[in-house]
């Protein structure tokens, strides 16, 4: 009795915060208050044929992708930017499994849950991970495997270089700057198997080309993707 009575002072006097816009939660609301889970830019590209689903296009002639897949539109400065700041440079991994959760039960509801046998983030570089001390790929994998249900991986894929940021580089240049530096430690782990590879941000592609391209070359059967969000 004594901890649910100090949760609940502590939340009179320093009310949890909605990560999308910073108003105060309410009970029964985690992570995002109501009013931004009902306004966020969703892109329901699930519910599209492949050859419909504009985010597809970006690997066709690149890399064979069954399912290409994106929960929400990145928009500068808007709830999905500060949902991701968060996730990514704040620390707050329960908004990443909360989003995968979400997704996750509308990919199910949808039919997919069966098409996957295995989710696999896109791997940060060991020194990078012992920097920030999480992947935010990794929460985003762990709600999606909740969800499904799925198993998921954080060692499947591994980045054997240290790369520089992609952020200010053109298509050209990231590709080349990680064209690479994936590799799957135990093929076996992934032979045979229908990949989920998923990242937070879909922008080029060419980091999720370069991961595609190792699962496939070790063995998988098929490859698809998600993210949280997709820049367009």
């Amino acid at each position: 009795m004594l901890r649910p009575l100090l949760t609940d002072l502590l939340a009179l006097f320093f009310p949890y915060a909605c990560l999308a816009c910073q108003e105060p939660l309410v009970a029964g609301e985690h992570h995002l208050c109501t009013a931004c889970r009902a306004e966020l830019p969703y892109t329901d590209y699930h519910l599209l044929p492949a050859d419909q689903n504009p985010l597809s296009r970006r690997f066709w002639g690149k890399l064979p992708v069954t399912h290409t897949l994106s929960y929400l539109r990145f928009l500068q400065h808007g709830r999905v930017q500060r949902l991701l700041h968060q996730l990514k440079y704040q620390g707050q991994q329960g908004v990443g499994k909360a989003l995968g959760q979400l997704y996750g039960a509308e990919l199910a509801t949808a039919g997919l849950a069966p098409a996957f046998n295995l989710i696999v983030p896109v791997p940060l570089h060991r020194r990078k991970l012992a920097r920030r001390g999480f992947n935010q790929a990794d929460a985003f994998a762990e709600g999606l495997a909740a969800a499904l249900p799925c198993p998921w991986s954080a060692t499947a894929l591994r980045r054997t270089e240290y790369t520089d940021s992609q952020t200010r580089k053109s298509r050209t240049e990231r590709w080349q700057n990680v064209a690479t530096v994936f590799e799957v430690g135990r093929p076996e782990a992934v032979a045979g198997r229908h990949i989920l590879l998923v990242d937070d941000v879909l922008t080029t592609g060419a980091t999720l080309e370069a991961c595609g391209a190792a699962l496939l070359a070790a063995g998988a059967s098929q490859l698809s993707i998600a993210t949280i969000a997709c820049a367009e």
